[in-house]
């Protein structure tokens, strides 16, 4: 690999994505963090969150909920809870889940307040996801 990073997602259910890129985008538990080819090692917690791809003019995107990232100089390993393309999420869906939410936020004495904060957030990242679709 010349100059390239070799970004492989993998949920329970399997490898989602595992190609060569350039530059990888992704929100660690402290913060976003980014990694380029060569980069110094490190393993950290994800958060509910965005995670971003480059290779040459096109940019990607995926809907990451959860999980761990360990960067070497040649790759990016992501073990996530799930993970999703932006083109697979269905965004109507993505839509309904953030109301869903939000009225049970409304009625927290009647529903875990603190799920329903977290199905919250995760249908307001998989709806902004969704809306950034891959750029060539």
């Amino acid at each position: 690999m010349e100059n390239k990073l070799r970004l492989e997602i993998v949920t329970p259910y399997g490898l989602v994505f595992s190609e060569d890129v350039d530059e990888v985008v992704a929100s660690g538990s402290e913060g976003e963090f980014g990694v380029l080819p060569w980069h110094a090692p490190f393993l950290t917690t994800l958060k509910i969150g965005m995670l971003t791809y480059k290779r040459g003019s096109e940019t990607g995107y995926f809907f990451v909920n959860w999980g761990y990232a360990e960067v070497s100089p040649e790759k990016v390993l992501i073990l996530a809870d799930s993970a999703e393309r932006s083109s697979d999420i269905d965004i109507e869906r993505a839509k309904a889940a953030m109301k869903r939410a939000e009225e049970r936020l409304k009625e927290a004495e009647k529903f875990d307040r603190a799920r329903a904060s977290v199905s919250l957030d995760r249908a307001i990242m998989r709806t902004q996801v969704a809306e950034k679709r891959s750029v060539k």
